[in-house]
């Protein structure tokens, strides 16, 4: 499955810097607003050491991780829920993300311009969480108007459940906050406001950019963006944009580890982002494993089997028969498929089987 995140945040926060370390593609990036005009897009693997494994052991000829698009949209000014600057841009290109990652300054630098003035995170932060919600407010009022005579007059019980639905939201969202802190639980509610798509419905990961030496424990800029998000739902993560832009310069692994050991990280802040934003947008991988290929598969957590198969092709999941399922620590205790079962760690699973983060599977269809 296709996964997209939208990079954003106000001009000259290190959106561009960040999305050129994290995608094989290379953003403009410079020191005035609007540098990016149109959104930038890149793919970055999900980093996982257990396709590492597999590889060892299955020694197929090629090797596929799981991917994550990243988009770079333009920055955000005050107004965009107006079509100021580049609003209606950036807001036609965020709403066809699956999660936000808010990129947000945190470091202090006077060669940098700040869009106003001065280095102040919750500040932006809540420049755009407000125009955001402006639009997603404009979007509720213009489906409530036409949605309220449907179900006053029309005895359309889905209209009077959407109307719930867009009451529900436009309560939160005049009050300042976002919609992803409304929760439904009906199915008939989930669907309904899934397809409203509202832009602070979105998970969202506010990344706090920061200096060298703030890469491994923060600053009191962090702690502001934390105190600030902690009634949100939302995550937060410390990264040192420049200096992941030299990390992503080397080519040498043992160089890179290096690097990062001298200032106090087991793990770039390119791979905790990644792997941050698949959580985020809970997700999970199964894994195929042969000689022809061995490859990861991004699935939602909580899928069944016959789902999991769609991935691979729609087909897959029409004729679905049944699931060969390995877990993978059984995989790689016992060193092989056939060696799995043999020891009788091999299990068949039906459509009801419910696809754990890991399991080596093969599938079996007919259409």
């Amino acid at each position: 499955m296709a996964v997209r995140c939208g990079i954003v945040g106000l001009p000259n926060v290190g959106k561009s810097t960040l999305f050129n370390c994290i995608s094989s593609s290379k953003a403009q990036s410079a020191n005035f607003p609007f540098c990016t005009i149109e959104p930038n897009f890149g793919f970055t693997t999900v980093p996982d050491e257990r396709l590492t494994v597999l590889e060892k052991l299955v020694k197929p000829r090629k090797v596929v991780p799981a991917t994550v698009e990243i988009v770079d949209i333009a920055g955000l000014v005050k107004g965009a829920s107006r079509g100021e600057g580049l609003g209606n841009q950036f807001l036609a290109n965020i709403r066809e993300t699956d999660a936000i990652l808010h990129i947000l300054r945190c470091f202090d630098d006077e060669n940098i311009t700040h869009v106003d003035g001065n280095v102040n995170p919750v500040r932006d932060k809540e420049i755009i969480d407000l125009e955001l919600q402006l639009k997603d407010l404009e979007t509720i009022e213009n489906r409530l108007s036409k949605v309220q005579k449907q179900a006053q007059t029309g005895g359309d019980k889905m209209a009077k459940k959407l109307v719930g639905v867009l009451n529900a939201y436009k309560e939160v969202l005049l009050e300042g906050r976002s919609a992803r802190e409304v929760t439904f639980d009906s199915p008939d509610e989930i669907k309904l406001a899934k397809e409203l798509s509202l832009l602070t419905a979105k998970p969202v990961l506010y990344v706090c950019n920061v200096d060298e030496g703030s890469a491994a424990t923060g600053n009191k800029y962090v702690e502001e963006v934390r105190e600030a998000i902690k009634n949100e739902g939302a995550e937060i993560l410390v990264i040192a944009a420049k200096i992941e832009s030299e990390i992503a310069e080397l080519e040498d692994y043992e160089e890179r580890q290096m690097f990062l050991q001298e200032i106090g990280l087991d793990h770039s802040g390119v791979e905790r982002l990644i792997q941050r934003a698949y959580s985020l947008l809970n997700l999970q991988t199964y894994f195929t494993a042969g000689e022809p290929e061995v490859r990861a598969w991004t699935i939602n957590k909580g899928d069944k089997a016959p789902a999991a198969a769609g991935v691979i092709h729609s087909d897959f999941e029409k004729g679905f028969i049944r699931a060969e399922v390995i877990k993978y620590d059984d995989y790689v205790k016992y060193g092989s498929e056939s060696a799995c079962r043999a020891a009788g760690k091999l299990n068949v699973e039906g459509k009801e089987y419910i696809v754990e983060d890991g399991d080596v599977m093969h599938f079996l269809f007919n259409v």
